[in-house]
C-alpha cells in the first residue's frame, strides 16, 4: 500500500477511541482476537492469508495532516483525540497463525496485546484484509488440491476490483497457483506471470492463418495458440502447420472441454506434436478441475471462481475483545454471549495435534496457558510484532512454502470436494483428554 492507512477504517473505531479517552479507560491493557467462528458451508478447512499485507499496512498506519484535518473537517472526533492520533504509533505486540498456515473454527488466527486504544482502531484493517485474502486462498487451496500436479494460473483480475485483483494473485499464489496474468502483482510481490493472446487478437485479422502466423513471429514457437476462435480441429491443424512439433500450447476456452481435451491430443498426437501443452480455461472452479483431471489437461487458467472465494467471497472473520485489564489491575476474561455470535473470553494457546508419523489429529486451544506438547505436535501462533516492530517476513513466497507443509499435514479425507465437517475438531483445553 502506498501512504497512510489510517483511514482504512470504521468511523466507530475512532469514536470508541475518544469515548475511552474521556473515561478513562483507553490505556487498560486488553487482548483482541481475530477468528472465524464457523468456516463456509461444506469446507473442510481455510487458509490463513493477508498477514503480511496486514503487518506492511500496520507501518503505515499513522495520522498525517491530511488524515487529521479530514477528520476536524468532518467533526469524527474531538480535539483530544486528534492530539492522540497524531502521536498513533502501534507499540504492543502481536502474534498469529504464519501465513499460509491452515484454520478451522476457533483458531485464534491474530492476537493483538496492547492497549484498547491502540488495539481497537485495527479491527476494520484487519478484518478486511484477511476476510478477504483468506477467503481467495482458501478457494485457490481447493484448486490447487484438486488439480494435483498440474499447473494452476490465477487470472482473474477482470473479475474484481482493480486493488483485489492484485491482492488476490498473492493469495492464489500462497495457496499454490503458479502463476498471475496480472503484472502489478508480479511487480509488488515477485509472482510469475503469464499469458499470450484473446479472441480479439484472432479477430483483429482477416483470417486465422495470419493470426496465428504473425503471433508466431513475434512470440516465438513456446507461444500458446488459441484454437477455439472458429473451429478447434481446423485450428489445430493450422497451427500444427504453421509452427511443426515444437508448439508450446494450444488453449480451449469453451464447450465440452473433457470432450475437446482427448480429441485435441488425439489429433496432436497423430500430427506429430506429442510435447505440445494443453491448457484449459473457461469458469473453471475446483469441481471443473477435478472433473478434467481425467483428460489429457496440462495446466489450468482459472479467473472469477478464485477471485471470488469460489461462492464464499469473505472468511467470515471477526476481531474480538477476549481479555482485559480490569479496575484493580488484574487481566480477566470477557465474552460476547448474544446469540449465534458468541466468543470464548481469555488469551489463546493453540497447537496443531499430530499423530506420530505426522498426520494432524485435533486443534488444542488453550485458554490462559499454553497447551502441552506431547512430542509430536506444532505450536500455531509465531510472533508477528514485538514492542511496534514488526518481526515476521511478509514475502508471498515464505508463506506459499508454509502452506504446502501445512496443507501436507492435514488427513486425506480433508481435500475431499464434497460437503463435510471440518477436518479436524477444534478443541479447547479444558474439554481435552
Amino acid at each position: 500500500m502506498n501512504g497512510s492507512t489510517a483511514l482504512l477504517t470504521d468511523h466507530y473505531e475512532l469514536t470508541m477511541v475518544q469515548a475511552a479517552l474521556a473515561s478513562g479507560h483507553a490505556d487498560r491493557r486488553c487482548v483482541f482476537e481475530a477468528f472465524a467462528r464457523r468456516l463456509p458451508d461444506g469446507r473442510r478447512y481455510g487458509v490463513v492469508a493477508g498477514t503480511g499485507r496486514v503487518l506492511e499496512a500496520l507501518r503505515d498506519f499513522r495520522f498525517g495532516d491530511a488524515e487529521l484535518e479530514f477528520l476536524r473537517e468532518r467533526g469524527v472526533v474531538d480535539a483530544r483525540t486528534l492530539e492522540w492520533l497524531a502521536g498513533y504509533r502501534f507499540s504492543g505486540d502481536v502474534w498469529g497463525y504464519a501465513e499460509g498456515e491452515v484454520y478451522f473454527p476457533g483458531s485464534p488466527l491474530l492476537v493483538v496485546e496492547s492497549t484498547f486504544a491502540e488495539g481497537v482502531v485495527l479491527e476494520t484493517l484487519v478484518l478486511s484484509v484477511l476476510n478477504h485474502d483468506s477467503a481467495v486462498a482458501s478457494a485457490a487451496s481447493r484448486m490447487t488440491a484438486a488439480a494435483g500436479d498440474r499447473p494452476c494460473i490465477e487470472m482473474g483480475s477482470r473479475r474484481t476490483h482493480e486493488e483485489s485483483a492484485v491482492a488476490a494473485a498473492r493469495a492464489a499464489y500462497i495457496a499454490g497457483f503458479g502463476s498471475t496474468s496480472n503484472l502489478e502483482a508480479g511487480r509488488r510481490h515477485g509472482i510469475p506471470t503469464a499469458g499470450t493472446a484473446a479472441h480479439s487478437y484472432t479477430l483483429l485479422h482477416d483470417d486465422e492463418r495470419t493470426a496465428f502466423a504473425n503471433q508466431l513471429a513475434s512470440l516465438g514457437l513456446g507461444t500458446t495458440l488459441l484454437v477455439d476462435t472458429y473451429d478447434v480441429p481446423g485450428a489445430v491443424e493450422l497451427a500444427f502447420e504453421l509452427a511443426g512439433p515444437e508448439l508450446g500450447a494450444v488453449r480451449l476456452d469453451s464447450g465440452d472441454l473433457v470432450e475437446q481435451a482427448h480429441e485435441v491430443r488425439a489429433q496432436l498426437d497423430r500430427l506429430g506434436a506429442t510435447s505440445t501443452r494443453i491448457v484449459v480455461t473457461s469458469d473453471l472452479d475446483e469441481h471443473a478441475i477435478a472433473a478434467l483431471q481425467a483428460a489429457p489437461v496440462d495446466s489450468y487458467g482459472v479467473g472469477t471462481s478464485v477471485v471470488t472465494g469460489a461462492g464464499h467471497p469473505a472468511a467470515g472473520m471477526v476481531y474480538k475483545l477476549v481479555s482485559r485489564e480490569n479496575g484493580s489491575g488484574v487481566m480477566e476474561g470477557v465474552a460476547k454471549a448474544s446469540k449465534d455470535k458468541t466468543s470464548v473470553g481469555g488469551r489463546k494457546f493453540a497447537l496443531r495435534r499430530r499423530s506420530p508419523d505426522g498426520v494432524a489429529e485435533a486443534e488444542i486451544v488453550g485458554i490462559d496457558e499454553r497447551p502441552e506438547d506431547d512430542g509430536d505436535d506444532r505450536a500455531l501462533l509465531v510472533p508477528l510484532v514485538e514492542h511496534g516492530e514488526v518481526v515476521a517476513t511478509t514475502d508471498a513466497r515464505s508463506a506459499r512454502e508454509h502452506h504446502a507443509m501445512a496443507r501436507a499435514e492435514l488427513p486425506r479425507p480433508a481435500l475431499r470436494l464434497s460437503h463435510g465437517e471440518p477436518a479436524i475438531p477444534t478443541t479447547y483445553l479444558d474439554d481435552w483428554s
